[in-house]
């Protein structure tokens, strides 16, 4: 019980921090770049709900309540992650980030449905001899919660140690890592299979 409860915890957090799924990465930059130590509680809610999205689209997908067209999904989520970087751009520097139920906390949410369903056909394969399919979506989802809270805490620490003894001002600091983040993500929808 304990050992698939360590190896499905594990595969949470290597699908976050796994290199080869730098999109999952690229994303949570986006998502978190815009805050500091002191918004905890509103980067654990943004989190939260990325993780729960990401966690009810495999649910709905395992009992084969959804069914999805690959390709489409896998240019819905770097579009997503562009989405956010250009959010992030464009409002940098103002009071957009202020509400923790906003449209970013609901946006975070569906996008965490579509990041999920990107996932559905790794996470069929993990769980195939899995006794209970829903436990083990709910262990994968921890493991997926976890990482994807290191990922956060690396972010908020550079945003900190560049803002703090670099003297980056917030509004640079934001638009330049969500500019680097989009030049990483149009290669990804220009070569997407999805028009070919």
């Amino acid at each position: 019980m304990i050992d698939n409860f360590l190896s499905n915890f594990q595969d949470g957090v290597y699908h976050v921090l796994h290199i080869k799924a730098y999109d999952h990465i690229l994303f949570l930059v986006v998502l978190t770049v815009a805050y500091l130590f002191k918004d905890w509680k509103r980067i654990l809610l943004l989190v939260t709900a990325f993780t729960v999205g990401h966690c009810a689209s495999l649910t709905l997908a395992t009992y084969d309540v959804v069914r999805v067209n690959s390709k489409l999904i896998e240019l819905l989520i770097p579009i997503t992650i562009l989405i956010v970087g250009l959010f992030n751009i464009f409002t940098s520097g103002k009071k957009s980030h202020g509400k923790p139920f906003g449209l970013l906390f609901f946006a975070t949410l569906f996008f965490g449905l579509i990041h999920g369903l990107g996932f559905v056909t790794t996470f069929e394969d993990m769980i195939s001899s899995a006794e209970s399919k829903l436990l083990a979506v709910l262990e994968i989802g921890l493991g997926i919660e976890v990482g994807q809270l290191v990922v956060a805490f690396i972010v908020i620490f550079l945003s900190f140690l560049c803002q703090t003894i670099f003297r980056f001002s917030k509004r640079d600091w934001v638009m330049v890592m969500s500019a680097i983040v989009v030049g990483f993500v149009l290669p990804m929808l220009i070569q997407n299979e999805f028009f070919s």
